[in-house]
């Protein structure tokens, strides 16, 4: 069955790849220079990049299709906006701008509150840039006035009722201000507001205006610019704008870590094809191996601009990605090259170069592509933008790979085949040449001759001489790993990892903070701790909307229904007992004083409108033609702090007001604006799930077709799974949740996991050694040093971030960080271990016996053909020679 897998797709794919290698080796300038003029072409797409780039946080980390955004359309279908500005029945979170002053330990002290309506006064000042505006012209009204802030309401604006003044808490006068007063102390009756730590001052102003734009830009500049307040006070701001801004400043930080990335990058790949010959090494290699990945990076994001692609700020890390697979498949490019015959001509070493790393990195690139499309299904389109733009940017690193870089890898190839220095050009004596030099010339003559060699290669194999690393791995780590009681502490190793994982993942923390959009130390995040510190005890005020068109308001049984889904409500530790905000409460109530027999429905319907208009709640009823289409109610949650109560209160108000639909027939909704960025909650664990198990089993078919064993397939997905359950695990650890940022990088890590265990694995199926522990080790020999040097090229893409001052980057690396790590010790750990417990992997010793037959009968030589051993000498000669000769450097 194997065998017919080799030959039914395994062959074929060599085969083809080699065509190409010897074409690319053939025609060598026009596969480099044809990508460069297309990346050029390409490139112009940057262009369109600042028209766009998208900084829209609802748009980019809220699901597309989620619930909420569907609840506000219907609320904005169902209600009008009133005459009279109202925090309470605003869609959105509004236009605003807010400030929190802390600082003296009771700040509704005279003087204390003088400062604050001081604050007011310099905020009501402010004016656009052109001076055209201030926020009187553009303020939210509420009876012809600007909206009051309820702090300042509250004792009048004036800061002598301060000490005099009865305000309650947190309503007061039918004012709610648990969200503008916080930190509070209450009197003796358990009423009375006795003294506050914070108070909330918010400014409204119109939505969707450029003046209103411009005026929030005006506040921003203010508060960061002069000394916004007496020294006896602290002031925290915060502009409905901030989050948006400061993502744009946040992704902007990285751009200088781009071009310490790529020096790092260059710099580990010029040391990892160092060679002390000066013909061998391959420093030029190495930095058109960078620059490749570059192009790639320059091609797709300018073809995906020229399509009018939105460009998210998160694809900002896509290219320290891009650049550590690029070099990745370059070191498998060069690790075969050197392992092909150096007296073969140019096409031949490229053919054969090409059909030995034509499966490993087509595997590889095909799984990192899939699974970045497989992240389309998210219904992030954070997580969308980037899995685009980098799955198309390795589909273009795949193909520079072969075209670009293989072009110049073949030229390379001709400096090596004239025995020409790295630097300089200039033909060099090969080993050969010195030693016969010895022969032919007085010892003089042959000192400069010989002082400047290359060219060594080994006499046996015929191929480059094997570089430490290689033999670091074959007869040292190896026969280490190889041995009985390492094999057992490995699997110990591997129990202990597996068992921090699973507890790991039953610790991880769901959704993103918003805060966290923001760079560190930014006074987004200074705003957000005041808020979380003194204003978490209340909750949003949330929207009761009964949608029933037929709902009998004046009918008692049905009244008495929604009685009783408000007291289901109530029950809930998360909802304020007795604080719901009700339009028919307060017409009952209005009923019975005014004797009006409001269980009769035209007495009912007749009565309602002049009640709503006098009273302030026409906003939150729906009449039409005499009939009640709609109608709302609120209801104030409390103890909402963190993201798992935000998590719980919206399941707990989605579920009781389905109960109260299918127990009491009462059609509700529930709605606020912060449910839109609740609902994360809801698809974040079941989205990432699916994404996982999707890719996963994409991934197990592209081995079955690319890996000729069914059970070495097995053993990579088995490689997925581990480590993605791993880097779950440790990411709690690290403090990092489960959100749309953290699930970029768990469809990394699926990738990833192919890339190491897959070139280990189709390694150690096509070694010819008779032993599982053999083949492991010659596994191990081939691909170890390229997979360490994948590995390392890959942090050094990503290092620099950790030093980012953005939670979105520095989570990048820590994930990247974790899946690299994790990834690699199974590569070169774990999976050989597991291999060698699995005989079935290994190709049996028949078919191995007859591969060897029909090798020896092809390789012996034909008529003519001279069977003497060639004159081909390797470093150790020209090492034993400069023994011979000491005075040569």
């Amino acid at each position: 069955m194997a065998r017919c897998h080799t030959d039914c797709v395994e062959k074929p794919v060599s085969a083809a790849f080699g065509r190409l290698g010897r074409a690319v080796g053939r025609h060598r300038w026009p596969f480099l220079l044809l990508p460069l003029l297309l990346s050029g072409g390409l490139g112009a797409g940057f262009y369109f990049l600042g028209a766009l780039e998208t900084s829209d946080v609802e748009r980019d980390f809220t699901p597309v299709d989620g619930a909420a955004k569907a609840e506000r359309e219907e609320v904005r279908r169902l209600f009008r906006r009133g005459e009279n500005f109202s925090t309470l029945r605003l869609d959105t979170e509004g236009a605003f701008a807010a400030l929190i002053v802390t600082g003296p330990p009771d700040l509704l002290q005279p003087g204390a509150f003088q400062q604050l309506l001081d604050l007011d006064a310099q905020v009501r000042s402010i004016r656009t840039e052109d001076s055209r505006s201030n926020f009187s012209s553009l303020c939210e009204r509420t009876h012809g006035a600007c909206a009051p802030n309820a702090a300042l309401q509250a004792f009048n604006y004036n800061a002598s009722e301060v000490a005099t003044k009865y305000v309650t808490f947190p309503t007061n006068d039918g004012v709610f201000l648990g969200q503008a007063i916080g930190g509070v102390t209450l009197g003796a009756d358990g009423r009375q507001l006795d003294s506050a730590q914070a108070v909330r001052l918010f400014y409204f102003v119109r939505e969707n205006e450029s003046e209103s734009a411009a005026w929030l830009d005006a506040f921003i500049r203010t508060f960061s610019q002069e000394p916004a307040a007496p020294e006896t006070v602290l002031v925290s701001y915060f502009t409905s704008i901030s989050r948006e801004e400061e993502f744009k400043s946040s992704s902007k930080s990285v751009i200088p870590f781009f071009s310490i990335t790529y020096f790092l990058a260059i710099t580990i790949s010029i040391i990892s094809c160092l060679r002390m010959d000066c013909v061998r090494t391959k420093v030029w290699v190495a930095v058109f191996g960078v620059l490749s990945a570059g192009l790639a990076v320059l091609s797709s994001f300018g073809l995906l601009l020229l399509c009018g692609m939105p460009f998210s700020m998160t694809v900002a890390t896509s290219p320290f990605l891009i650049l550590g697979i690029g070099v990745d498949d370059m070191f498998i490019m060069i690790s075969c090259w050197q392992k092909t015959k150096v007296k073969n001509e140019v096409e031949e070493r490229m053919a054969d170069t090409y059909k030995d790393a034509a499966v490993s990195i087509t595997i590889t690139t095909l799984t990192d592509v899939l699974a970045f499309y497989i992240g389309l299904l998210t219904p992030f389109r954070s997580v969308q933008s980037f899995c685009t733009y980098t799955g198309t940017a390795l589909l273009f690193c795949y193909f520079y790979n072969i075209t670009f870089f293989g072009a110049f890898l073949a030229l390379n190839g001709k400096r090596e085949e004239a025995n020409r220095h790295w630097l300089t050009c200039s033909v060099v004596p090969s080993p050969e040449e010195v030693i016969s030099s010895i022969h032919d010339a007085p010892r003089e003559q042959s000192k400069c001759s010989s002082c400047n060699v290359g060219g060594a290669y080994d006499p046996d194999t015929g191929t480059e001489e094997e570089i430490p690393c290689n033999y670091f791995f074959k007869k040292v780590y190896g026969p280490f790993l190889m041995n009985n009681l390492t094999k057992a502490f490995v699997v110990l190793l591997y129990a202990g990892y597996l068992a921090a994982s699973i507890y790991g993942c039953l610790q991880i923390k769901e959704g993103i903070d918003l805060k966290n959009l923001a760079t560190d130390g930014s006074y987004v995040s200074s705003y957000y701790d005041n808020e979380d510190k003194y204003f978490s005890e209340y909750g949003p005020n949330v929207m009761l909307i009964i949608t029933d068109k037929n709902f009998q308001y004046w009918n008692e049984i049905a009244r008495h229904n929604l009685t009783s889904c408000i007291n289901e409500f109530e029950k809930s530790e998360m909802v304020q007992n007795g604080a719901i905000i009700s339009w028919l409460r307060a017409y009952v109530a209005y009923g019975n004083t005014a004797s009006l027999n409001l269980t009769d429905e035209r007495v009912f319907l007749q009565n309602l409108p002049p009640f709503l208009q006098v009273s302030g709640f026409s906003p939150d009823v729906n009449i039409s033609g005499g009939t009640i289409l709609a109608s709302r109610m609120f209801i104030q949650t409390v103890n909402v702090s963190t993201a798992l109560d935000e998590k719980n209160m919206l399941n707990f108000m989605r579920q009781t007001a389905l109960s109260c639909h299918s127990e009491l027939a009462v059609e509700l909704m529930v709605y606020h604006p912060a449910f839109i960025y609740y609902d994360q909650y809801a698809v974040i664990v079941t989205n990432t799930i699916q994404n996982i198990v999707v890719a996963t089993l994409t991934m197990l078919v592209i081995s079955l077709l690319l890996i000729p064993n069914p059970l070495c397939s097995l053993w990579v997905t088995f490689a997925i799974a581990s480590v993605i359950v791993g880097v779950a695990g440790f990411m709690a650890f690290w403090d990092v949740n489960l959100d749309s940022i953290s699930m970029i990088n768990l469809i990394i890590c699926i990738g990833f996991s192919v890339d190491f265990s897959a070139h280990i694995s189709y390694a150690f199926v096509s070694s010819q050694e008779k032993t599982a522990n053999e083949k492991a080790i010659e596994a191990l020999y081939r691909l170890g040093y390229p997979v360490m040097q994948g590995a390392l090229s890959t942090i050094a893409g990503v290092v620099v971030l950790a030093a980012a001052p953005s939670y979105i980057f520095r989570t990048f690396f820590k994930i990247m960080f974790l899946v690299i790590l994790f990834g690699a010790a199974h590569g070169i750990v774990f999976i050989p271990v597991f291999l060698t417990f699995f005989g079935a992997c290994a190709k049996n010793h028949v078919e191995d016996e007859q591969e060897k037959q029909q090798n020896n009968l092809q390789m012996q030589p034909t008529v003519g053909q001279s069977t003497q051993p060639s004159t081909q000498v390797s470093a150790l000669n020209y090492k034993f020679h400069l023994q011979l000769n000491p005075d040569c450097p």
